[in-house]
């Protein structure tokens, strides 16, 4: 059995970044790895420049994530029949000065279109996990979580929390599927990296930091636990 450390992702709006562009930059469906690595950073207040900080919490933690059917909120956990919004992605227009573009470098003084995608009323469940020594506990991360070093936010500066991440959660499970199966209000898809599954459900995600001097990403394989038959779309590279 391991012990898990359960998150909730709950804001007005989320957004998983893929590319890094600035004239488009789509969300990806659920928390990315990089996205969620640098939440926890933020909280404990690793810089960006320490790379070597935040390779060793990369490397010591396993991430499993549920897309919820139903809002957490703390005043639902013991009356969680309240149905939720219908979960939207929108794309916020805007034009910007000095930013990249996708297809060449922009000229000088020359006004960007932007396009930029954010999930609406969307909700996930996260389980946490340690994997071998690190600096950087479940206990430690807990605490930083109750008392973050930074504003935590969900994927984007413009994207802020509706409550506490972290409401003193912990489940002992034997992976991280099925800590989320046993976590209150009612779970759906659930993405895990570790867990496979045995059918052809997964995804090849470009979303594991590999924290050097550029921005650079490595690819893990995420497998879906699904329980409908629907077909999950496809992701790209992420922020």
């Amino acid at each position: 059995m391991a012990r898990f450390l359960i998150l909730r992702l709950d804001g007005p709006m989320q957004s998983w970044g893929t590319h890094t562009y600035e004239d488009y930059r789509p969300s990806n469906l659920f928390p990315t790895r990089s996205g969620l690595v640098g939440l926890l950073a933020g909280c404990l207040g690793i810089e960006r420049s320490d790379h070597a900080s935040l390779r060793s919490l990369a490397q010591g933690i396993d991430i499993t994530v549920r897309v919820d059917q139903k809002p957490w909120r703390p005043e639902q956990a013991e009356n969680n029949h309240h149905g939720r919004k219908t979960p939207l992605k929108l794309t916020d227009y805007h034009t910007v000065l000095k930013a990249r573009r996708a297809n060449r470098d922009p000229k000088e003084g020359e006004t960007i279109e932007t396009r930029r995608e954010y999930l609406f009323d969307e909700s996930f469940t996260v389980a946490v996990a340690e994997k071998g020594d690190h600096p950087y506990s479940l206990d430690t991360i807990a605490a930083h979580l109750k008392k973050p070093v930074y504003t935590p936010f969900l994927g984007r500066r413009s994207c802020p929390i509706a409550h506490p991440l972290f409401f003193d959660e912990w489940l002992e499970a034997v992976n991280g599927k099925e800590a989320l199966e046993a976590t209150p209000v009612i779970g759906g898809t659930i993405y895990a990296e570790s867990i496979e599954v045995a059918n052809n459900q997964r995804l090849l995600m470009r979303d594991v930091p590999e924290h050097r001097r550029y921005r650079s990403f490595a690819t893990r394989i995420v497998f879906i636990h699904s329980k409908s038959k629907e077909v999950t779309e496809s992701v790209s590279e992420p922020n």
